[in-house]
């Protein structure tokens, strides 16, 4: 896409650094400079202001990524680029046939409605669920760790989706403020909620998390 658009040397493209390097790596392989923004807290993709801070006399695309299911608010970052004059990129993410997208819906409407130790998705009629993340409260990256840890000895599968931010990898590294990327690198989750799971699999997700939800605090 990047080819395609005329985007090579000289050029900055503005891409998030909450997520897997791939994106920033097919900038740098045009030979564009990648510039990391902010997202949003509750669909972890680009904020549209965040976006707007960053552009500068060289930008010349933005790249939106839709992440763990939850659909990047395009409209309104397609207003940013005409304003700035600045092309609007989109990186979708493969659907599910329909029968495994409602089973998927189902299982996350039932977690949802049951996990009170952990801060669920906001979801939403567009949401997927291809990973069903969650906060998980307390003082961050050490109490995720653990709270995962847990689960896990209970027999729950878990995850942490993005463990470090495209913005502190060493072949990306910035001086760059990007607050609400690292609060979700440091408390997101991933919970199992695959369509083949069953309503036992289901249940015993709540009851591994909602046993250890109230040891962890938010730190003051």
């Amino acid at each position: 896409m990047l080819r395609a658009a005329g985007i090579g040397h000289g050029d900055e493209v503005i891409v998030p650094a909450y997520g897997n390097a791939e994106v920033a790596e097919a900038v740098v392989l045009v030979g564009a400079m990648p510039v990391f923004a902010d997202i949003e807290q509750s669909t972890y993709c680009l904020d549209a202001d965040a976006v707007a801070a960053a552009m500068t006399a060289r930008t010349a695309a933005v790249i939106v990524v839709h992440r763990f299911g939850n659909q990047a608010d395009v409209g309104r970052m397609r207003d940013v680029g005409q304003r700035h004059g600045v092309l609007v990129l989109e990186q979708g993410e493969l659907d599910a046939p329909y029968d495994e997208l409602a089973q998927r819906r189902a299982h996350a409407a039932y977690l949802s409605g049951r996990l009170s130790g952990v801060v669920t998705p906001d979801g939403g009629a567009t949401h997927s669920y291809q990973q069903y993340v969650v906060r998980v409260p307390g003082n961050g990256r050490p109490d995720r760790d653990a709270f995962a840890r847990a689960v896990r000895a209970k027999g729950v599968e878990c995850r942490v989706p993005v463990k470090t931010p495209v913005h502190r990898m060493p072949q990306f590294r910035r001086d760059v403020a990007l607050p609400e990327t690292e609060r979700a690198a440091d408390e997101t989750l991933a919970l199992p909620v695959d369509a083949s799971m069953s309503r036992r699999d289901l249940q015993r997700v709540v009851s591994a998390c909602n046993a250890l939800g109230g040891l962890l605090q938010p730190a003051f």
